[in-house]
């Protein structure tokens, strides 16, 4: 078995640094998250009507928010309360377990939106395929309420299954007077928490990997269809087609490696008690949501506009404050 050296704690530069980069990707998170959010609420506000896809967008930039607040309590709590040898607190088993609830429910909305996408985008022609994908189109309300409530489920289940577990560890721990026991009989507890909260993931993690494969599958053969036919490259169908896809496949890569970091810092956090490295999980846990978040307003039109109309917005107010010194600036000769 593979052995790392212990860093237990770590030095004040260290410290200092992580901190730096946990704010940094919590001022971009909440950056490009509330403005996904808001372009979206003020339509809410307006009383003008939401798309799907807007609705969808609007619900996973709210859960990625809460999302980005869990991971920088946990950034401050690794830093300052939470040393590696001591059994793991249970304030720092919670944040951890909220981010895991947190982060399924963000997955179930992005494996929404590629359902949406799907029914928009791909032509079936199979009568049961077609009749479900009329019905993903009509009834994502719907969809995203069942969706919702399948994740609520599931965070009542693993908030019980953790509580339950911590109020045994905490009763063996009254009871034995070995610490290096008790730290393990928490570790194991948590462990096992964590993996019945992870099996929640599994349904739409493979709802998101089959409507993905469809839109590959359709893109495939729209390409040959447009070789075919000898169209030009400016086809509305085929821009769909990749639009979609960069916005998938980009959060299925994020997705696998945010996993992979979780799934590191288990055994860097319990077996090989390496502070560092656990603080480089984090931050890639805490940086994967932001660039997926820039990455789906690259894609949207609407988002697009309204940062350009924002972009237009600074520009001309600086301009109008450089022409404003420059006027203070001119002697006046009357």
């Amino acid at each position: 078995m593979l052995a790392l050296t212990p860093v237990i704690t770590v030095s004040y530069e260290v410290k200092s640094a992580f901190m730096f980069l946990s704010v940094l990707e919590l001022a971009v998170g909440i950056l490009t998250n509330a403005f996904i959010f808001l372009v979206n609420f003020w339509d809410v506000v307006r009383r003008q009507p939401l798309s799907n896809c807007d609705l969808i967008l609007l619900s996973l930039s709210l859960t990625r928010l809460f999302l980005h607040g869990l991971l920088f309590l946990d950034a401050i709590q690794l830093t300052y309360f939470q040393r590696m040898k001591d059994p793991l607190s249970l304030s720092y088993q919670t944040i951890i377990m909220l981010w895991m609830i947190t982060n399924q429910a963000g997955l179930w909305l992005t494996t929404c939106l590629s359902l949406f996408y799907c029914s928009k985008i791909v032509h079936f022609s199979h009568t049961l395929l077609l009749c479900l994908a009329n019905w993903v189109s009509r009834k994502a309300p719907q969809m995203l309420l069942g969706a919702m409530l399948f994740s609520f489920a599931c965070t009542l289940l693993c908030l019980g299954d953790f509580f339950s577990r911590s109020g045994f560890a905490f009763t063996t721990v009254l009871l034995m007077n070995n610490t290096e026991f008790n730290s393990q009989i928490v570790k194991l507890n948590f462990y096992y928490s964590s993996i019945f909260c992870t099996l929640g993931s599994i349904p739409p993690f493979m709802f998101f990997l089959v409507s993905s494969g469809v839109l590959i599958i359709s893109l495939g053969r729209h390409m040959r269809t447009m070789k075919a036919n000898t169209k030009d490259s400016g086809d509305p169908s085929l821009e769909a087609h990749i639009k979609a896809l960069i916005s998938l496949i980009s959060f299925l890569c994020l997705y696998v490696v945010s996993f992979c970091a979780a799934l590191i810092s288990v055994p860097l956090t319990m077996v090989w008690h390496n502070k560092i490295g656990v603080m480089i999980c984090v931050g890639i846990l805490a940086a994967c949501p932001s660039i997926h978040a820039a990455i789906l307003i690259s894609g949207n039109a609407k988002l697009r506009r309204a940062v350009e109309t924002i972009l237009l917005w600074v520009q001309s107010s600086l301009k109008v404050r450089a022409g404003h010194r420059a006027d203070l600036r001119t002697p006046d000769l009357c």
